[in-house]
């Protein structure tokens, strides 16, 4: 786990530089840290159990994910893997089936078969659809985030929302192993990882979370999912290294609004309390040498530009469907299809804008201070609690 973990900080301070600068990171980023991170998870888990029926299923979650992935992302020009869909077919089968067949002589957990045969179904009904996807249309960027809001049938919010099944299939059946004795206590590692990085999938699927901050958890999950050392604050319970990343980061990250609240404190930039901790105004001429989201927004009446700050829930709303959120990204790679919003920034003089330090540095921070220190908020509650 020390080699796997110096595997996956070194490739997050990279990615962190990516993200940093073109606030972009590539799925090829993770190749070399995936490729070092499962094979020693792999070697971990058999050292602990040589149970191999629980690395299969370990290796079952992995494909699973990193197959969702490829679903979602595929070139419509390339022509399908088929081997890539057999293969996180074949794994689940193995694992939950054959193995445990073969080494206990008992038949295998048959409450599993039907979760199989609807992963299975599912699986096989999202992959037939992408096969038959034909190459795309050039379409610009606001047509593409119109575009991703038809889902007017059942067919197209289940091509959306499959992954939420496949993930719930995947914890049940990591329960079902560990109930059944055929992983053992080792295989609550699996069924957390599977709760974990669904969540994460789901939450970049909604665009409540960046895509590389998601699979930035995800991947720590699947490449260290134990402390590689005791922390200097002690092992937390459950001893599930991402989650105390995640709440590590969650804590580091406050201190980001406290200083910009400050800033702006210092600067005498107003605005109602709840801006003042999550963004800052811009000159509106510069806004597309900026990064973030516009925090307003505007509109012009005779010659008058009115403004108003977004709320939280509209925020919220525009985040999830993609639409009426301008993000200072879009303004500079296609600065022709907001023409309008820049001449009213421009008129404007200055904008409310979002502070945008990507995510990933706190979760950079937190795998840091979570293999040194441990798990920050397990700690303050165990002082808290006198140590109990």
């Amino acid at each position: 786990m020390v080699i796997s973990a110096v595997a996956v900080l070194a490739t997050l301070v990279y990615a962190s530089y990516l993200d940093i600068r073109d606030r972009r990171v590539p799925f090829m980023t993770w190749y070399p840290m995936l490729a070092i991170g499962i094979s020693a998870t792999i070697v971990l888990f058999y050292q602990q159990t040589g149970n191999i029926s629980l690395i299969f299923g370990y290796l079952a979650l992995v494909a699973s994910f990193l197959y969702a992935d490829y679903l979602d992302n595929r070139n419509p020009g390339i022509p399908f893997r088929f081997p890539y869909l057999a293969a996180v077919l074949a794994l689940p089968v193995i694992s939950w089936f054959i193995i445990p067949t073969i080494s206990t002589g008992k038949l295998p957990e048959l409450q599993l078969i039907p979760w199989y045969v609807l992963f299975v179904g599912l699986l096989g009904y999202v992959s037939y659809r992408e096969y038959k996807k034909q190459p795309g249309r050039k379409l610009k960027a606001k047509q593409i985030k119109k575009d991703a809001m038809k889902e007017s049938n059942i067919e197209e919010v289940l091509s959306r929302w499959y992954s939420v099944l496949v993930i719930v299939i995947l914890a049940i059946a990591s329960f079902y192993m560990i109930g059944g004795g055929s992983w053992g206590v080792s295989g609550i590692y699996i069924a957390l990882a599977a709760v974990f990085c669904g969540v994460f999938y789901v939450f970049g699927q909604m665009h409540l979370f960046g895509g590389a901050d998601a699979w930035a958890l995800i991947f720590i999950a699947f490449c260290i999912p134990t402390f590689p050392i005791t922390p200097l604050l002690n092992t937390p319970p459950l001893g599930f290294l991402s989650f105390s990343v995640l709440i590590n980061a969650l804590i580091l990250n406050l201190v980001a609004p406290v200083g910009i609240f400050i800033i702006n404190i210092v600067k005498g930039n107003r605005a109602p309390l709840q801006y003042m901790f999550f963004g800052f105004p811009v000159k509106g001429e510069e806004i597309q040498d900026s990064w973030g989201f516009v925090m307003e927004d505007f509109t012009e009446t005779k010659g008058t530009v009115e403004r108003k700050f977004i709320g939280f829930w509209d925020s919220l709303r525009r985040m999830r469907s993609e639409e009426g959120r301008v993000y200072t990204k879009d303004l500079r790679e296609h600065p022709e299809e907001y023409e309008k919003e820049l001449g009213l920034y421009r008129k404007a003089g200055t904008v409310w804008i979002s502070y945008a330090v990507p995510f990933i540095l706190p979760i950079t921070a937190g795998l840091i201070s979570a293999i040194v220190c441990g798990d920050f908020l397990f700690s303050l509650i165990r002082l808290l609690t006198g140590g109990a």
